[in-house]
């Protein structure tokens, strides 16, 4: 286990040792679809082409599999595949007269006829390529089947003509290359068959669409265009029928209407196009874990984020952290960051604790394949423990490791307990010094490196995965960033010490509840077609601990099960903030690689000078003059094979081979011409943009991650201690076009609406067990104060520079993506709509006034269209969603509550930071981690934020009250009108219910219903008893009252 290393000083050495690891420079071509090398033909000495249309990269096997067994068309073009030279036959080809037939039927033959002789055996032929990841070289075996014996066909006239032919055939593919010779390898037959038949698997896309069944979205789809409709219609009747007798009630609702209407408009149509996708891990492995190779799936940098340790408990942080360290994934590729932004000393002594339990921890999940490998949730679901479980051993070896978990929780607890009170000379650590974090507003960034490479073992003498504590430095008069701020200091981190291509963020509450979600990622981000345009891999956010009928909508199974869905369907789903895998190309502001155009299809007929004429070759002057304009105005060229995009301007990539010193840059401009030195990118614009870092710019610039060499861990430790320094980011672009973005405290949305308009796609990610799983608020004031965090980021966004409605245009965001990216920073001000809707029932019901003229029989029909478009919508979504209708009515539920309370209080500190510049600092949720099941549901705490809700339930009760007494005053005739507005009324109580329960608190007797109910009867019987007056005389004949006047 490594030291402590401070920003001021080395508290202890560090034993670490990390060696980087070149990148051999690769000139073949790569498949798109299986990854391999391209190979040559030997007859031209070109590489093999599949379509000649696009020239899109396909091997042979994979053109070969594609037209025997699959499409028969190019996937990028979409171009039928022409039959070349040396192929068999496939239905729809075209006779040529070149072919040499004979070739193709014995093709054909062992394709599909094939019947083996034993007097014959297979002849394989398998080609080495060198496959470069991570700066590792290792062999890949592509294996195709050329050509095998087979018997002799029945109109063969001649056995002697019969071998000669065959002779001959041979001969040619032998010239060919797609036939070696061998010895007599018969009895090895059944392994070659099994290998060929592995490898073809391995060759298998690793993910596909799931499309929605038409039978399900095409009626939706229907529906959402008839609903459009009516919704005109409707607003036509609206607008041009006013209530006389209430004209500025009419007015206002309106005007809301129309406000829900657009609203609507926002939410729906990104939903147009929903998908579901599935994974093949069993793929994944064959391609990238063959035995007898090195391992060559891409290593991966998980990033766990902590503020407050008494407000998120360290025995959750522990959880989070042992299921990191157990992940089914290899060792070496495995690298966890912590970050401290507290300074905490608990956080760090709970951490070195959670090291030491790791080591027996990890190889009892690895051993038995336990599932979920968090030890608290581990050990507390309520199922058979026993079920598939074979080793006799496992049972005597999970009752010892729930020991050692529970003698690991109470000294956890008992470092909580000695934090409670803070010493006055401040905290002191084991071997005296004091703790450097004492002052959370002013220490230096401190490291300390755990486990790893040359860190502690486990009990078994294995390798752990390398687990890092990270605290950034913080000075006074300093801009922090919050969350987004300690996600980049942890970026630089990682890229100095292990820098994997790619990056997992989870919050300290969310635990690895599938041990093999990292590799359901990577489906996505090693696949040869998608994955280098991929900016992150989201995953859904599912929770433990929620109650049952889950009152506060804390599982938010519409956005993840249908909303993201719908986004998935478009450009990719939102980032959320957790449960999320990056490209690290694409944190650094890159542009995703230029997809390769198809050739433009030119006429010999014309000659060259009136192409001229035309605008062609004016065209390429003033495309070479645009491109020179750039790069001597932007970020400028350097120049390599690789080509990328930087800021929208063209930047090319150096190779990765040898290490990126900022002084071989510079040395490596002779042989250029003056133009090009004037393009290529200078040390100061690298440190204009990333910092004053030389290491930490040499590694942006590995694609595939890994080292230069000549790096030692020392001198890597500094380095890193130099990038987590409070003024690092200072006149860079940190923050701006790198990272996580700054600017709002909902720094997710921005950062993933920043990498969307510059072109890149995102995936969403669903498999059948939940990826991770963490913790939400199930009190009522905290889940009101935590949609206040999110709605307060929306309307920071909106008030920003980066607001969907004018930011972005002209790049390469789709059209309903940006519908749903302007839906996520205008819905908190529907809130204002929303309770002006709400209090207007009550308003109606004490005036005796109506915002809906008396209706006459077309204006019923389009009430009645729009209330059953509005459920069939709603009942068709559920139906291709799989959502529940009890989760998507409490979703409604929510969203007036949410509307009236916490959007509200959103907009006007949103207001209140733009125009008075008054900042408004964010709670940190409190996670739960009481043992009382749902103890927190029942807690009542008092906010300002209940005051909206709170009035409007008692406004409405009231208006039911005085409308019913009205009624009763006023006869029989007035009953028609009066059902109308208790609708009204009605819609918005049922809407508040669960608020309600939330202020009765916990009812061990009484329903919060019944008394709901008991209050309203109670006023209106004795209303109706007033009415009546039974114990009053009646007068008769006329009533006298005094005038008032004095006659």
């Amino acid at each position: 286990m490594a030291g402590l290393f401070t920003g001021s000083r080395v508290l202890h050495t560090s034993s670490d040792e990390h060696e980087g690891h070149p990148m051999p420079e690769s000139t073949a071509k790569i498949c798109r679809i299986c990854g391999d090398e391209i190979g040559i033909l030997q007859e031209s000495g070109e590489a093999f082409v599949a379509c000649h249309e696009c020239g899109f990269p396909v091997c042979r096997p994979c053109y070969d599999y594609e037209r025997s067994d699959g499409h028969q068309t190019c996937p990028q073009c979409h171009t039928r595949y022409k039959r070349h030279k040396g192929c068999p036959k496939a239905d729809g080809d075209e006779e040529e007269a070149y072919y040499d037939d004979f070739e193709d039927q014995i093709e054909l033959k062992n394709h599909h006829d094939y019947t083996p002789d034993p007097t014959h055996h297979s002849e394989v032929k398998f080609s080495q390529h060198q496959i470069h990841i991570n700066g590792d070289a290792v062999p890949s075996v592509a294996g195709s089947v050329a050509g095998k014996d087979f018997e002799g066909e029945k109109e063969s006239p001649d056995n002697e003509e019969w071998k000669e032919r065959m002779e001959k055939w041979k001969s040619r593919q032998e010239k060919r290359g797609l036939v070696t010779k061998t010895g007599d390898g018969g009895n090895d037959k059944n392994d070659d068959d099994d290998d060929d038949f592995l490898i073809a698997e391995a060759r298998q896309p690793l993910w596909r669409k799931v499309p929605i069944p038409s039978r399900l979205i095409s009626p939706y789809r229907i529906v959402i265009v008839v609903r459009f409709v009516i919704l005109c219609f409707f607003f036509h009747f609206r607008i041009l029928t006013p209530a006389q007798d209430a004209y500025p009630l009419w007015i206002i609702s309106v005007i809301c209407e129309i406000w829900f209407g657009l609203s609507w408009i926002l939410d729906q149509f990104p939903k147009w196009a929903p998908i579901n996708r599935e994974t093949y891990l069993d793929r994944l492995s064959l391609r990238f874990e063959r035995e007898g190779e090195p391992d060559r799936l891409a290593p991966v940098d998980f990033f766990v984020s902590s503020v407050d340790p008494l407000k998120e408990p360290p025995i959750i942080t522990a959880n989070t952290i042992l299921s990191i360290l157990a992940v089914d994934y290899p060792v070496d590729k495995v690298s966890c960051y912590l970050s401290d932004d507290g300074a905490s000393m608990l956080l760090f002594d709970a951490l070195s604790e959670t090291a030491e339990f790791a080591r027996r921890w990890v190889p009892f999940c690895k051993k038995y394949s336990v599932e979920p490998r968090a030890p608290e949730f581990y050990f507390s679901e309520k199922m058979d423990y026993l079920k598939d479980k074979v080793q006799p051993t496992f049972v005597k070896d999970r009752r010892a490791m729930k020991r050692e978990y529970e003698e690991f929780k109470v000294r956890i607890n008992a470092l909580v307990a000695k934090a409670q009170k803070k010493p006055e000379e401040g905290w002191v650590m084991q071997d005296g010094t004091p703790w450097p974090g004492n002052n959370t507003r002013d220490h230096p960034g401190m490291i300390q490196v755990y486990l790893g490479s040359e860190g502690a073992l486990d009990i078994e003498g294995k390798e752990l995965p390398r687990l890092v504590y990270v605290s950034r430095e913080k000075r006074p008069g300093y801009q922090h960033h919050k969350k987004a701020g300690a996600e980049n200091a942890l970026v630089r981190v990682s890229a100095v010490l292990t820098n994997a291509p790619f990056i997992l963020n989870l919050d300290c509450d969310h635990y690895l509840n599938n041990s093999k979600a990292v590799r359901e990622a990577m489906c996505f981000l090693m696949d040869p077609q998608i994955g280098k345009k991929l900016c992150y891999v989201q995953f859904p956010q599912r929770f433990d601990g929620i109650d049952r009928h889950d009152r506060y909508a804390n599982r938010n199974v519409v956005f993840f099960d249908i909303n993201m869905k719908g986004l998935d369907g478009i450009q990719g789903p939102v980032y959320v903030g957790t449960g999320c895998v990056f490209n690290r190309q694409a944190l650094y502001g890159y542009d995703p690689p230029a997809s390769e155009k198809r050739p433009k299809m030119t006429c010999d007929c014309w000659p060259s000078w009136c192409c001229c004429c035309c605008g062609g070759g004016s065209r390429k002057s003033k495309g070479g003059k645009k491109k020179g304009l750039k790069s001597l105005l932007g970020l400028g060229k350097l120049y390599s094979k690789n080509k990328k995009k930087m800021m929208g301007k063209h930047y090319t990539r150096k190779s990765s081979a040898a290490a990126f010193d900022l002084e071989e840059i510079e040395e490596g401009l002779e042989g250029y011409d003056e133009l090009e030195k004037s393009s290529l990118m200078s040390q100061k614009n690298f440190e204009k943009r990333f910092g004053m870092s030389p290491v930490f710019i040499a590694s942006t610039l590995m694609e595939d991650g890994g080292f230069p060499e000549g790096n030692n861990p020392s001198s890597l430790i500094k380095e890193a201690i130099h990038v987590i320094s409070c003024g690092y980011e200072e006149k860079t672009e940190w923050g701006k076009e790198i990272g996580w973005i700054y600017g709002s405290v909902t720094e997710d949305i921005l950062s993933g609406f920043k990498m969307h308009c510059r072109g890149w796609k995102s995936v969403y990610c669903t498999p059948k067990r939940a990826a991770f799983k963490g913790s939400a608020p199930i009190n009522l004031s905290d889940r009101l104060h935590q949609v206040l965090r999110w709605a307060l980021g929306s309307v920071e966004i909106f008030f920003s520079r980066h607001c969907p409605l004018w930011y972005g245009f002209g790049g390469k965001l789709k059209w309903l993506q940006r519908l749903s990216y302007i839906n996520t920073v205008v819905y908190p001000f529907t809130s204002i709509a929303l309770l002006a809707y709400c209090t207007l029932p009550a308003v109606c019901l004490l005036t005796g006034k109506f915002i809906v003229p008396t209706l006459n029989n077309l204006a019923s029909v389009w009430f009645i269209a729009l209330f059953l478009s509005i459920i069939v919508t709603g009942v068709l979504e559920l139906r291709w969603s799989g959502v529940s209708i009890e989760d998507w009515w409490r979703n409604e539920q929510f969203w007036v509550i949410g509307g009236v309370s916490a959007h509200l209080f959103a907009v006007f500190q949103g207001l209140l930071k733009v125009l008075a510049g008054v900042d408004t600092n964010f709670t940190v949720t409190s996670k739960a981690a009481d043992d009382a099941e749902f103890g927190e549901l029942y807690l009542f705490k008092w906010t300002t934020l209940l005051i909206p809700p709170t009035t409007l339930i008692i406004l409405n009760m009231v208006g039911v009250v005085a409308g019913v007494a009205d009624a009763i005053n006023n006869g029989y005739g007035s009953w028609g009108p009066l059902f109308g507005k208790l609708f009204f009324a009605f819609w918005v109580i049922v809407h508040l219910y669960p608020f309600l329960k939330g202020l009765m608190g916990r009812q061990n007797r009484t329903p919060t219903i019944v008394v709901l109910w008991s209050i309203l009867l109670a006023s209106i019987f004795s209303l109706v008893w007033v009415r009546i007056d039974p114990f009053l005389p009646k007068q008769t004949g006329p009533i006298l009252k005094q005038c008032g006047v004095e006659c």
